[in-house]
């Protein structure tokens, strides 16, 4: 039996053994949205908990529209613009809208690659495109601390200083975070280095609330909430895609409200029960963007662990054509290759600011408890590959069938779209 799953800007065929049991899963489909752009202008007429868009137009002086970066698919070609001439259609001048790449602590999207982002050669010639820099500190302003927690709160000031605020995101499972986009897009999108690296410590990630599609009890998603109520009046614009990227559903409205409408359908489709656990399990990081680099393939090998039994074999596939990530996150990973899961962890716990990008290594701890890791890619040169801290495989085929082998047994679950799924083991 072939398969498909997700490889860079394509698929990965994959013949499983014959006679294996095969099991995949898939998103539950969704009906396709007619006309994109029509949902997108019955989105903003139509808003959750706030008012409709050219009502919240009308009079505004300034606006900062945050966007997400490259790692999200989202479709801004369909919603920059409609906004962007809303705004100046009710009498704000086009020098005083700025598109913010809400990029975290991840690198700034230049050239061919923010064009690409934004999509509209006519949004990038008529308003500001800028990228969030988060250890940039003269460009954020100071809120004070959280209360529940003590995380400090700094956001970049052209967020906070707008007349009107506006977070567009791609909801999807989040691996830590619950559901990204809405609060998300704000923190740690346009958070200072600081408050980032403080709600990714291991008091945060090691929180059993801290897991995908979780909401509720959730440390980050609770300071995340804390956050955009110190900020004041924050909407969203949300979109949900389907597995070929195409628009499934978009609400607008107050960030929180907006935010959670659009997670209710995102759960009916990505949230998918499965009645066993798998000793094998087969996996994509997505394809392109999101396997550009190591650093988010990890999110590939922590969504499926509910479904994997103690001891399975999860085999990832994952492009990694721009490599590991960022230097950060390669130190990071040399230090887990050096001192072993269980001293890098014990690390971790002794600090209150997580070094930046050690958290993703944090997270793959998590499924290299559970299960052998085992990664195929072409985009790692071989010190890379040493520094992923799992094994390296030229063959998904090969490594299905010694997983076949050494467990004894010929079922596999194989999830083509990676992340952008979440099974979850249900008992008959």
């Amino acid at each position: 039996m072939n398969v498909e799953i997700a490889y860079g800007r394509g698929t990965l065929s994959v013949r499983l053994p014959e006679r294996a049991e095969v099991t995949i899963i898939r998103k539950h489909p969704l009906a396709k949205l007619p006309d994109p752009k029509a949902a997108v202008r019955h989105a903003l007429d139509n808003p959750v908990g706030g008012a409709p868009f050219e009502e919240l137009a009308e009079g505004r002086r300034s606006a900062c529209i945050l966007i997400c970066d490259i790692t999200r698919p989202a479709p801004n070609h369909l919603f920059l613009r409609p906004m962007i001439e809303g705004l100046v259609r009710h009498g704000m001048p086009a020098n005083k809208i700025t598109v913010l790449v809400a990029t975290g602590l991840h690198r700034p999207n230049l050239g061919a690659e923010l064009e690409e982002l934004v999509g509209d050669p006519w949004v990038l010639s008529t308003v500001e495109v800028a990228n969030h820099i988060a250890r940039r500190e003269e460009d954020h302003v100071d809120l004070g601390r959280t209360q529940a927690r003590g995380t400090p709160v700094k956001i970049d000031r052209r967020f906070i200083e707008a007349d009107l605020r506006i977070a567009t995101g791609l909801v999807e499972p989040h691996f830590m975070a619950g559901y990204s986009g809405g609060p998300k897009v704000v923190a740690p999108g346009v958070a200072h280095a600081g408050t980032i690296r403080t709600f990714h410590s291991a008091r945060f990630m090691e929180d059993p609330g801290a897991v995908q599609c979780n909401l509720a009890r959730n440390p980050l998603r609770d300071e995340q909430l804390e956050i955009v109520r110190m900020i004041g009046e924050v909407y969203a614009f949300n979109v949900v895609l389907d597995e070929s990227r195409d628009l499934w559903e978009a609400t607008f409205g107050e960030v929180v409200q907006s935010h959670l409408a659009a997670v209710n359908v995102m759960r009916e489709s990505a949230e998918v029960a499965v009645p066993r656990r798998f000793k094998t399990v087969v996996t994509s990081a997505a394809g392109y963007p999101l396997d550009k680099t190591y650093y988010q393939t990890v999110k590939a090998m922590v969504t499926p662990m509910d479904i994997l039994e103690p001891g399975a074999d999860l085999i990832v596939a994952s492009e990694c054509s721009e490599g590991l990530g960022s230097a950060e996150f390669r130190a990071a990973q040399r230090r887990l290759v050096e001192l072993g899961p269980e001293a890098f962890l014990a690390s971790l716990k002794q600090k209150t600011f997580a070094d930046v990008d050690e958290w993703q290594t944090e997270m793959q701890l998590k499924p290299m408890r559970r299960a052998r890791v085992a990664l195929f890619t072409r985009g790692l040169n071989d010190e890379d590959r040493r520094l992923t801290g799992v094994d390296q495989i030229a063959s998904i085929e090969d490594a299905v069938r010694q997983s076949f082998e050494r467990t004894g047994e010929r079922a596999v679950a194989v999830i083509p779209e990676g992340p952008y799924v979440v099974p979850f083991h249900v008992a008959g």
